[in-house]
Order: C-alpha cells, then structure tokens, then sequence
C-alpha cells in the first residue's frame, strides 16, 4: 500500500513559479522553498523584563537564564524544577537519572568511527488546534465577560498571544548547542573524506529551522561548505521516515485515550474544582480546560519566558501531568500501540542500511526509496549522519528497535516507578546518537576487571546514547548480553534487528482493519 504513496518530491515543487528550470540545485536539497512548511505564525513578543514576577517570596533571588524557573511551587519541598516535569514540553535537559548503567570512558586504543544521531526540533509554540492553543482563544472569546478571582486573578487582563509550531527563541539555541555539542562529541570524525555531509530534515519550518541551527552550531554560520541539508517533504501522501505517522493511518486509533483520559480526570480532580471557585460569569471550566492551563505554562515560559500558570499547581499535580503524558506516549507510538513497532521500522532499516554501506533498493515500509537508493541524497559511506524528526518518532524509533526496557504497561490510577518517562526520553531537542566503537580486541563486560581487553580479534560494538546518557542494549536485546557499559556487538545487534524486523507486519499494523482495543491489552507494540 505504501508503493502508492509519492515517493518524489521533483514533480510536486516543478510547480512553483519561483522555482528555476535552470536551477543547479534539486529540490531536495533547496532549502528555500517554503512549501509543506505548516503553520508559520509568530506569536507576541517577550518583554520579560516588565513580566518577571521575579524575586518571588522566600526565594533566593537567581537571574533568569534565559527562561525564568525559579518559580515557588506547593508541596516542592526539596526544591524539584518542575520544567523537568512536562515530558514533551520539557526545554531540553540531560538525562541525570540515566538509564540503569553507569558511564563510561573509552579503553586506550579505541575510537568511536561512526554516529547517527536522530534529533527532536526545539522549543516551539502550541500545534494549530492544541488544547493549549482552544484554552486560550476560549478565554480571549470570554474577556470582559467573566470575573477571575485569587491566583486566577491575572485572567481579568490576560490575553493568549501564542504562534504556531515555529520554534520560540530557546527552541534555536537548544538546537544550536546541540549541534555545538555534537561537534565537541564527534568533531574528529569529520572531514567526510573531503566532501559535504548530507544532513536530512522534512519542509516544516521548524524542523528545516532546526536543522539549521544545529549545522550552524557544528560547523559555524559557513556551514553549507560544509554540509548539505536534505528536505523531505512532511505531508500525508509522501513517504517519509523522519515522520511516519503520515504513511501510518492507523497510528490515529487512539490505544492510549482510555488510560491518559481517566488520568487526567483523577489527578487533576481537585484542581479543577479550585479553579471552578475562582471564575464566574461567561467562562466554563472544564478538567480539560485545567490540563491545557497546565500546557500554557509550558508554551508561554518558553516563548515568552515565563508564565503565571506554573504557580497554579501544587508539585503532585506536576508529576501527574507528567506521567499523564507518559500513559499517552506509550499507547500511542510505544509498546502498547499497535503501531508502536511499524510506524518508524523504515527508519531502524535506514539505519541498519547505513551500518552495513548499501542502499534501499525496494519499498517495505515506509521508507522514500526514491531518496534511499541515490547515494546523492542517502550517502553509504558517511561517518556522520545528522536526522531531525518529532518526538513521537524519536519514540517509535526505540521500540522498532526492540528496546523493552521502555515497556511497562501504565495504570491509568497511580504513578509507578518506570523507564518510559517522556521527560528523559523526548524532551525538546531530544537526541538519539548512535555510535559504532571500534576496539583492538574484545572488551571487557566487566568494566571494573584488572583487564580492559580479553584475548580476540579487533571488534566493533554498537553504543545508544538518549540525551546524553547511555541506554544498555542487553536490557532490551538478550543477545547483547549484561555488559557494565550498554554496548552490544555490532555482528550480534544486527542479527538481532534483522529478526526485530521480522516482528513487524507493517501493512497490517499501519493499514489493516482491525478495531482499537482498550489500554494496556498490547504490550509488544504489534496489533493483537
């Protein structure tokens, strides 16, 4: 069914009157266009020096930098920073916690040869049609109609002024730092053998903006000597790994909609009714309306700096919204989806494919095979490999890869201890680097062992690194085996992503008729 799909992106733009029949630069690498770019509106600008509640009681005083976060919370008794609270809208931010094994240095000899990073856009204002985006134009709808009282008191003179989806300025330098940091990181392993690197991103302002930003960060602003920067068209109709939801209609079923709303209705009970007390008048409030509250605090701290909303809510309703957005990530694109393993597995082939030097040459999936059998545009032998993608797919991505680790079913009554926290995982300018480590003989699966190198040949191994911390492969992939470091041995990964692939029937799970089943029924990211 995918082979119907448009694979090209040639004979959509030849239409524009701005493009040149002489131009010497395809299409696909023209970053000027605009077209498929989605929303593009821009919302008011910051003037944080007059909106800054800033010192707040009781608090030290801390300069913003730049977002304002010192924010005094309810219950925060330990002095948590609840913007490492809102999973996916979370700016970006290391994985402190990690996830379950220690770091750790290369041995003497060794030498990471090769990366593929996959990374989330930046900041951005609400989607065209979010929660956040109805909360506000409801309350612009209702001015001068209802009274606010008490911490709901600034309602009287607020206005919502968000954009849409383009990146707010912390969303650029998040991506920027990324890529300053990836240079730091991987630097040595250009110069490409003295030719550009191809980076990918899709047509959408932010992600094309994105990509920018980190190339500008890695190589400086004369990043396009350097780099050239392929635009995959991100609409319904065209295959596209970087955003496989489009070539997966089944991705929409809603598996997580059980769990996430009976969630939301439970832990924020109580604020909704506080809420409720302190509005009167033309202005209904709903426990949805409380949720998207709590997004606005997310979207207007970072496009404008800082918002009212984060005080609103005590430090437990925080860690609810939190995992709120968990339940929903899970059922939608992880393990307990349907579609968890499909949606993204053209994107574990093309990795798989760029490990092992060889081209797509046939459509399985959802893969653009008309960009993946051109080593113009989907180079073989290019040691570094730069994608921008979503946060959903970041998500598909680690479970197309097997990654069970993430796998637990959430209930949708408490918060549990779990691996799948969406904070950690998909923040704002998330990154998944992969990278092959090349060593002189096998390495120690004990790190801690007088002997770093065991008797055997020069060895390659596969390492995950999820903002910036390590995710162990033999967790998930048994073959892997326990190792200290995370590793797993490059012959064994892609024996075992091979048999992965197998797991998924992409046409079924993507395309197939078959009725959505409650929350929590699959676990293995495959329809039952």
């Amino acid at each position: 069914m995918t082979c119907l799909a448009r694979t090209a992106v040639i004979d959509v733009r030849k239409a524009s009157p701005a493009i040149s029949e002489s131009s010497e630069v395809p299409d696909y690498f023209d970053t000027t266009l605009g077209w498929f770019a989605g929303p593009t509106a821009t919302g008011d600008s910051p003037w944080l020096a007059q909106t800054n509640a800033a010192p707040f009681p009781g608090v030290s005083y801390i300069p913003n930098a730049p977002l304002e976060t010192q924010i005094p919370i309810r219950g925060n008794k330990h002095g948590k920073n609840i913007f490492e609270l809102l999973a996916n809208l979370s700016p970006y931010f290391p994985n402190s916690r990690g996830f379950g094994v220690n770091e750790y240095s290369l041995p003497a000899g060794s030498s990471v040869s090769w990366v593929n990073m996959v990374s989330r856009h930046g900041s951005r204002y609400p989607a065209a049609g979010s929660d956040a985006e109805k909360l506000g134009l409801k309350i612009n709808s209702a001015a001068r109609k209802f009274k606010a009282t008490g911490p709901l008191s600034f309602l009287n003179s607020w206005k919502y002024g968000m954009g849409e989806e383009t990146l707010v300025p912390i969303g650029k330098q998040e991506l920027f730092n990324s890529g300053t940091l990836h240079y730091y990181q991987y630097g040595h392993i250009y110069p490409n053998n003295g030719r550009k690197i191809v980076a990918r991103t899709t047509t959408e302002k932010r992600m094309l903006e994105s990509a920018e930003y980190f190339l500008a960060g890695f190589f400086g602003l004369a990043w396009p000597s350097k780099a050239r920067l392929e635009v995959i068209i991100e609409e319904p109709g065209y295959n596209n790994t970087l955003m496989g939801d489009y070539d997966c209609p089944n991705v929409d079923l809603g598996v997580s909609r059980g769990g996430y709303n009976a969630w939301i209705a439970t832990y924020l009970e109580d604020a909704t009714k506080r809420f409720q007390g302190m509005v009167s008048g033309g202005l209904a409030w709903s426990v949805k309306d409380t949720y998207a509250a709590q997004q606005l605090c997310a979207f207007e701290t970072v496009a404008l700096g800082y918002s009212r909303w984060c005080s609103l809510f005590t430090l437990e309703e925080w860690q609810g919204f939190e995992y709120s957005i968990d339940i929903k990530f899970s059922g939608g694109y992880g393990f307990q989806s349907p579609t968890g393993r499909a949606n993204e597995i053209g994107y574990v082939q093309e990795v798989l494919a760029r490990m092992t030097h060889h081209t797509i040459t046939s459509p399985t999936d959802n893969m653009n095979v008309t960009l993946d059998n051109n080593t113009v545009t989907f180079p073989v032998d290019q040691a570094l490999n730069f994608d921008f993608s979503h946060d959903t797919n970041i998500l598909g991505i680690m479970t197309a890869f097997g990654l069970t680790q993430f796998n637990k079913t959430l209930p949708s009554t408490h918060i549990v201890e779990r691996e799948l926290i969406v904070s950690h995982v998909t923040p704002f300018a998330a990154r998944l680097d992969i990278e092959i480590i090349k060593t002189p003989q096998p390495v120690n699966a004990d790190r801690s062992a007088k002997e770093v190198y065991l008797p055997g040949p020069p060895t390659s191994y596969v390492h995950f690194v999820l903002n910036q911390r390590t995710v162990p492969l033999g967790l998930s992939l048994q073959e892997c085996g326990q190792r200290d470091d995370g590793w797993c041995e490059m012959e064994t990964f892609l024996k075992v992503q091979r048999a992965q692939i197998e797991l998924v029937n992409f046409t079924y799970a993507c395309f197939g008729d078959y009725e959505p089943v409650p929350y929590g029924e699959i676990t293995n990211g495959v329809p039952l």
